[in-house]
């Protein structure tokens, strides 16, 4: 079985570059993400949902959900948000599930215990760290390095970025259930220092003991 982390942390933040830290240390990762844009894709699991609960607007020409679109009505309305994730969740957790499967199958059972990161936004919110994750690692840093990632990385204004980090759970909330806290307010050798010791910490003893288990 593998060693499953969840890694979150509120928009902005930086979690993409903590995954790709831990993808150089050897772990599998998962970007919940990218799982749900499969979801919402015509012939998706939640697809049909979506429409039928935000209209055949939110589509573009093609048929695909015009995920911009979508943002603007949910961020701007916190029911409307609820009701989208409470379609989107459930599909998001099964294809998790099958995605874990898929690696776990794949691993050579006599090798190392496999490490999967699961980078999701709404890890804790949509219940994923209770029922598929050993551990919790947030990613933490300041509103203002929030605000300027949005606005020069998505190309957002400051209002919608300020709208959709209020549409969010409190940094400190997240931290509280954290096993791992990543500060991500400095520069990258810095946080990949703390991912490496966390790593050491965290990941490498408990390899070890199911290793150990195994043999």
């Amino acid at each position: 079985m593998a060693i499953v982390i969840g890694l979150t942390g509120n928009i902005g933040t930086g979690k993409s570059t903590v995954l790709r830290m831990l993808a150089e240390l050897g772990a599998h990762t998962i970007d919940a993400d990218q799982v749900a844009h499969e979801a919402i894709a015509p012939g998706g699991a939640a697809y049909r949902g979506v429409i039928e609960a935000f209209g055949p607007d939110i589509l573009r020409e093609d048929g695909s959900v015009d995920r911009r679109k979508l943002a603007e009505i949910v961020f701007s309305d916190p029911a409307k948000l609820a009701r989208l994730e409470a379609i989107v969740h459930p599909a998001v957790y099964t294809l998790l599930k099958r995605r874990i499967a898929c690696i776990e199958a794949r691993v050579d059972p006599d090798g190392p215990e496999p490490v999967i990161v699961i980078e999701a936004i709404k890890l804790l919110e949509a219940g994923l760290s209770r029922s598929l994750c050993d551990q919790v690692w947030v990613v933490t840093a300041p509103l203002e390095r929030q605000l300027d990632r949005l606005m020069r990385g998505r190309g957002v204004t400051k209002e919608e970025a300020l709208r959709r980090l209020a549409s969010q759970s409190p940094q400190e909330e997240k931290v509280r259930q954290a096993d791992v806290v990543i500060d991500n307010s400095g520069s990258l050798e810095r946080t990949a220092a703390q991912v490496r010791k966390a790593w050491e910490t965290h990941v490498e003893p408990l390899r070890r003991q199911n290793t150990g288990e195994r043999s």
